[in-house]
């Protein structure tokens, strides 16, 4: 269609091309907009730049030990100083923010495929189906969410891949939630029911309408439940039940460090900032999203 729009039958069509792409352009610019937000996806940026690149940026080997340089305070050739076996800090904690990068998106990953899939039948079909659903997901979610997971990673067992499976757990309830509040607003429409009257089926019906309109709040979501998640994992390995040694994962970092907090407090510090780092660089950028995407916001 050359034009953007054609009269027909006295009332304007919209081309849906050129709406989506203006939609996309006023997202765009509220995003822009929104500093604290722009912010928050830089610092993003650098820390998925960090952890793809960790092998060729990495000074040191992250688990390589040096007795004579035990807990060296910050200097030109180990900038963030070195630990109780003489590895280097910033080595460690490129290694660490890789690691709990991969937690907190295949966490995220997990929940979302579940909570969504368990969302939209709940919303779509309703009845028992999500009476059946929901119930059980309010079980999930009368446990404190790190209750829930430390309980999983203990019958599952210390390991990284337990902990991934402990958030995608525990996250799948408010995914569902979410995700089922989504499909009954996008349900009630009008192309719905014309896709209905025409004979879709439930299955194209779902992936090709229901699904791709109703998943912007699970993108704002998933991009927030990754800190939590990153905090998580970080608060299982200082417990120990997470990344067992010499893994350089920075909730394990942080719990060794504690024991050298008068005494070199560089140990204990630097992977607590650097948390601190990740977890407000995915909310700042997760509350842009949210508000970039909301049609409510006014430029």
């Amino acid at each position: 269609m050359s034009k953007t729009s054609i009269i027909l039958e006295g009332k304007q069509s919209v081309d849906p091309t050129y709406q989506r792409r203006s939609q996309w352009m006023l997202t765009m610019k509220r995003f822009k907009k929104n500093k604290r937000a722009v912010v928050g996806f830089w610092m993003t940026v650098c820390i998925i730049i960090v952890a793809i690149f960790a092998k060729w940026i990495t000074p040191f080997d992250p688990i390589e030990q040096n007795m004579n340089i035990i807990l060296n305070p910050p200097s030109l050739n180990h900038p963030f100083g070195t630990d109780e076996y003489g590895r280097d800090i910033l080595s460690r904690v490129i290694y660490g923010i890789q690691i709990s990068l991969m937690v907190g998106v295949f966490g995220v990953l997990i929940s979302v495929v579940f909570g969504v899939a368990l969302g939209t039948a709940a919303g779509y079909f309703g009845g028992k189906t999500d009476m059946f659903i929901m119930r059980f997901m309010d079980i999930f979610m009368a446990f404190p969410s790190f209750l829930l997971a430390i309980s999983i990673v203990s019958v599952l067992g210390p390991g990284m891949i337990n902990v991934m499976l402990a958030i995608g757990i525990f996250s799948v309830p408010n995914f569902t939630r979410i995700s089922r509040s989504s499909v009954l607003s996008v349900n009630s429409k009008e192309y719905i029911e014309a896709a209905k009257s025409m004979g879709a089926g439930n299955i194209r019906i779902i992936f090709k309408h229901i699904i791709p309109n109703s998943i912007t709040p699970i993108i704002v979501l998933s991009t927030m439940r990754i800190a939590t998640a990153i905090l998580t994992a970080s608060g299982l390995s200082f417990l120990g039940m997470g990344a067992q040694p010499p893994t350089p994962e920075l909730g394990a970092m942080l719990s060794a460090g504690r024991e050298f907090l008068r005494t070199a407090p560089h140990v204990c510090t630097i992977p607590g900032l650097i948390i601190m780092f990740i977890v407000l660089s995915f909310n700042m950028l997760g509350d842009g999203i949210r508000d970039a995407l909301d049609p409510k916001m006014k430029l």
